[in-house]
C-alpha cells in the first residue's frame, strides 16, 4: 500500500501543477477559454498510453520500469529548472508532454501490480488509496508549488518538485522482492509472428487490439464516455471561472489547489468505502447524482449567486462528489481487467477516460465561450446525471464480463 500510495502521488505532482497552476498563469496572460483548453493536446501520452502497454505489461521487471521512469521525471524536473521560462514558452510546453509521457507509462506498470496483487474486495479500499494519493499529489502541485512559484519562480518550482519525486521512488528502491521483483507479465500474448530471437514482436506491438477486442471490453469503454463527459465538460470550467470572477492566483490556490484536493481526501476514503462496504453500485449512484447536484450549484454561483461563501461550500462538495465517482469507476475498471494481462486492460480502460477528460474540456471551453458559463455549467450537470443512470442501468441488467458481474451484484 505505501508503494501503491507512493506512486499515485508521484503521478498527481506534476499534474496538479500543469492542469491547476498553469492554466491560471495563462488566464493572467490573456488566454481564452479555447486557447486553455488546447493545453488538452499535450496530455495526448495518456489518451495514447495504451500502444506501448503490452510492452509495458509483458517485457522486463515491474522494479527496472519503475525506477527508469521515476529518474527520468527528474532528469527533466532537473533540465526545466535550468532553463529561463515563461508561461506561455515552448521549451515548457515540451516538457508538460515529455512529463505526461513519463507518467502515463509508469501508470501502466503500477495499474498492472494494483490488479494483480488485489482481490475483488480489496479494491474498493485500495482505489480509494490511489485516488487519494493522487490527489495528495495534486495538493502538493497544485498548492504548494504554485504557492512556491508565485513568491520564487520556475526554478525553484521545478527543483521542489524533483525533491518531491525523489521521496516518492524510496518505496521503490526498497521493495526488492515479490511481485515488483517479477518480470512485467504472468502471460504472453497471443503470438502472431517472431523475430530472430523468438520474441512476439507483432502480437506485443498489437496487444492492445488483442485485447480491446475481448469480450465486454468495448461496451465497458463505451459506459466510461456516456459516464464521464458532462462532469468533465462542467469541471473544466471552474478555474477560468474563478478567474473571471477576479480571484487572484493565491486565492485559487488555496481554494482549488489545496482545499478542493484536499476534500478530495475525504472523498476517495468515503468512496472506497462505499465501494468496500455497500459496493459499486451504491458507490457510483451516490456520486454521480452529488457531481451533478454541485454543478448546477456551480451554474448559479456563474450567475452571480451566494458569493465566496458559495464558492467554497461548491469546492468542498465537488471534491467530495467528484472523488467517490471516480473511485467507484475506477474499481469497476480493475474489476474487468484480466490479471494475466492488467496493465493493458486497465490502461485501455483508462485511456478512454483521458479521451473523454480531453474531449470534455475542449467541449465545455466552447459550450463557455459561446453560451456563457451558467448555460454550460447546467449542461453538464444534466449530462452527467443521465450518464450514471445509463451506466447503473446497463449494469444492472447486462454487466460486461464475470468479473465486473460478480463485483457488481456483491
Amino acid at each position: 500500500m505505501v508503494l501503491l500510495g507512493a506512486l499515485y502521488a508521484a503521478q498527481g505532482l506534476p499534474f496538479g501543477f500543469f492542469t491547476l497552476a498553469l492554466p491560471v498563469l495563462l488566464r493572467q496572460a490573456g488566454w481564452s477559454l479555447v486557447a486553455i483548453s488546447t493545453l488538452q493536446y499535450l496530455a495526448l501520452p495518456w489518451a495514447l498510453k495504451f500502444l506501448w502497454s503490452s510492452w509495458l505489461d509483458h517485457v522486463g521487471s515491474r522494479r527496472h520500469w519503475l525506477l527508469g521512469l521515476q529518474g527520468a521525471a527528474i532528469v527533466l524536473c532537473l533540465v526545466l529548472a535550468a532553463l529561463d521560462l515563461q508561461a506561455a514558452s515552448m521549451p515548457l510546453f515540451i516538457g508538460v508532454c515529455l512529463f505526461n509521457l513519463v507518467a502515463a507509462s509508469q501508470d501502466v506498470i503500477t495499474d498492472g501490480l494494483a490488479v494483480r496483487l488485489l482481490d475483488a474486495r480489496q479494491r474498493g479500499l485500495a482505489n480509494g488509496l490511489q485516488v487519494g494519493a493522487y490527489r495528495l499529489g495534486m495538493v502538493l502541485g497544485g498548492g504548494l508549488l504554485l504557492w512556491v512559484f508565485a513568491h520564487s519562480g520556475w526554478r525553484v518550482t521545478f527543483l521542489g518538485m524533483a525533491a518531491l519525486l525523489w521521496l516518492a521512488s524510496v518505496p521503490v528502491w526498497l521493495w526488492v522482492r515479490g511481485e515488483l521483483a517479477q518480470p512485467a507479465a504472468r502471460a504472453v500474448p497471443h503470438t502472431t509472428a517472431h523475430d530472430a530471437r523468438g520474441r512476439a514482436i507483432p502480437a506485443l506491438a498489437l496487444g492492445w487490439l488483442n485485447r480491446a477486442l475481448t469480450p465486454g471490453l468495448l461496451t465497458f469503454a463505451a459506459l466510461i464516455v456516456v459516464c464521464r463527459l458532462g462532469e468533465q465538460l462542467a469541471t473544466a470550467l471552474i478555474t477560468p471561472m474563478l478567474i473571471d470572477l477576479k480571484l487572484g492566483a493565491a486565492d485559487i490556490a488555496l481554494m482549488k489547489g489545496t482545499l478542493g484536493s484536499a476534500s478530495s481526501l475525504v472523498g476517495a476514503a468515503l468512496g472506497g468505502w462505499l465501494a468496500w462496504r455497500v459496493g459499486r453500485r451504491t458507490a457510483m449512484l451516490v456520486g454521480g447524482a452529488g457531481q451533478a447536484v454541485c454543478m448546477a450549484l456551480y451554474a448559479l454561483a456563474a450567475s452571480g449567486w451566494g458569493g465566496m461563501p458559495m464558492l467554497w461550500g461548491l469546492t468542498v462538495l465537488e471534491g467530495v462528489m467528484g472523488t467517490v465517482a471516480t473511485v467507484a469507476l475506477f474499481t469497476l475498471m480493475m474489476d474487468a481487467s484480466d490479471p494475466d494481462h492488467a496493465g493493458t486492460d486497465y490502461t485501455l480502460l483508462a485511456s478512454v477516460v483521458v479521451v473523454v477528460s480531453s474531449l470534455g474540456h475542449v467541449l465545455g471551453g466552447w459550450l463557455g465561450d459561446r453560451l456563457g458559463l451558467p448555460t454550460a455549467f447546467g449542461s453538464g450537470a444534466v449530462l452527467g446525471l443521465l450518464g450514471t443512470l445509463v451506466l447503473i442501468g446497463w449494469l444492472d441488467r447486462h454487466p460486461t464480463h464475470p468479473r465486473v458481474a460478480e463485483a457488481w451484484r456483491r
